[in-house]
């Protein structure tokens, strides 16, 4: 069997979720099955069953359209160049909406049987618009094009599952769940702390940390507006960058400004970490953090619980499906509106309900410890990636017979 992913992201290109998932996932793959990767980069190697093509997307010119449509029609260009090297293989496989288009091409032109992930769906990112402007009603249009086309639709999470049925006209019998996995070996408690003292982080006082994009959906303002709200002792460290837009970013830097102005214990780490230093992060936190107001399935969650750390987490999308409440972590409610934007709808109720969790995990070492070892606990049983790649091969033979 010949297999042949569609994507954006891929090492050492990964600025997020879906990127991990396609690069732990296609190595797993590779020991089943011949996997060819095409991607957005520079990347070219062959290596036994796995072989990685780079599409040079930078290097597009679009420099008269307007801005915010110049990355829209660098991704449909690309995606166009990704179909025009010769594709013989038996099952085409799309991970976000930026190399959707790609699939909608194989299973037109080619003929092969499409399989999507569902790592987010627009309809659930209104705030994309503010990024995209008319470019959103695009990749909205790719997006629910490609769903509906697709020969099987991989949810990765239940709640997911849910919206692809609501939003749009797939059969149920096409949608299967498969979670996303980590690599057991690699996410791992640490003695490690030189990470810790590179960004003056003190291992003797205890921190909540946050690591993710500064985007609307990862609800990192939230968290900043709730560090008023916790214990004056606990360091906040806040592993955040690549904003979405110059006005999120202008938000942050003036949010966190703020309170830096009144406590001096929070450290904002604006760069890409590699995994080691944010494996170190992880393992010496006291709590982990994840406030996001829209989440498919929440794999930092199990990145924090791999590396042995209690979760306190909004109880929205997948992360219910991962962090259990009062075992693994604390899920904090959050009442957010029925139609766009998905924001609380007591933005500040929901910053003290945050500070509230962190701050009852903070004051409690036995109960922290008890999450910690039932964090990794249930990581091991549920989300190994060597047993979701057997799922993923399984799907593709019931398509291919």
């Amino acid at each position: 069997m010949k297999v042949l992913f569609f994507t954006r992201e891929y090492p050492p290109y990964v600025y997020g979720g879906a990127g991990v998932h396609v690069e732990y996932l296609s190595k797993e793959l590779s020991k089943l099955l011949n996997l060819e990767v095409r991607c957005f980069g520079n990347q070219n190697e062959v290596k036994d069953t796995l072989s990685v093509k780079g599409f040079e997307f930078e290097k597009l010119n679009f420099d008269n359209a307007p801005k915010n449509l110049q990355s829209v029609f660098k991704t449909l260009q690309t995606c166009i160049a990704m179909n025009a090297e010769s594709t013989n293989v038996d099952l085409v496989h799309c991970h976000t909406w930026y190399a959707q288009f790609a699939g909608i091409i194989a299973k037109l032109c080619y003929g092969v049987p499409l399989v999507i992930t569902t790592h987010s769906l627009e309809p659930m990112r209104p705030w994309k618009r503010e990024q995209l402007g008319r470019g959103y009603d695009m990749s909205s249009w790719v997006e629910k094009t490609a769903i509906e086309l697709a020969d099987a639709v991989i949810a990765v999470s239940e709640g997911t599952k849910q919206e692809v049925l609501e939003h749009f006209d797939v059969d149920k019998s096409k949608v299967k769940v498969i979670y996303n996995g980590i690599d057991l070996k690699q996410y791992v408690a640490v003695k490690e702390k030189d990470v810790l003292q590179k960004y003056d982080v003190d291992p003797t006082q205890p921190y909540v940390l946050f690591v993710g994009r500064i985007t609307r959906q990862k609800g990192i303002i939230h968290l900043v507006n709730a560090i008023e709200y916790l214990d004056p002792n606990t360091q906040v460290v806040l592993c955040a960058g690549a904003p979405d837009t110059p006005e999120i970013a202008a938000e942050m830097q003036a949010s966190v400004n703020d309170v830096i102005s009144k406590r001096d214990n929070v450290i904002w780490i604006e760069e890409m970490l590699d995994k080691s230093s944010v494996i170190q992060l992880y393992t010496h936190a006291s709590v982990f953090c994840c406030p996001s107001i829209y989440e498919p399935f929440g794999i930092i969650n199990v990145e924090a619980m791999a590396c042995e750390t209690a979760v306190v987490a909004s109880a929205v999308g997948g992360i219910n499906e991962v962090v259990v409440h009062n075992e693994t972590g604390l899920l904090i409610p959050v009442e957010q509106q029925r139609k766009a934007p998905f924001e609380p709808v007591n933005p500040l109720q929901f910053s003290k309900d945050l500070a509230t969790g962190i701050n009852t995990l903070i004051h409690n070492d036995e109960l922290r410890t008890k999450m910690s070892i039932q964090g990794r606990k249930r990581v091991e049983e549920k989300f190994d990636w060597v047993s979701i790649a057997k799922e993923v091969k399984s799907l593709y033979e019931q398509l291919i017979q």
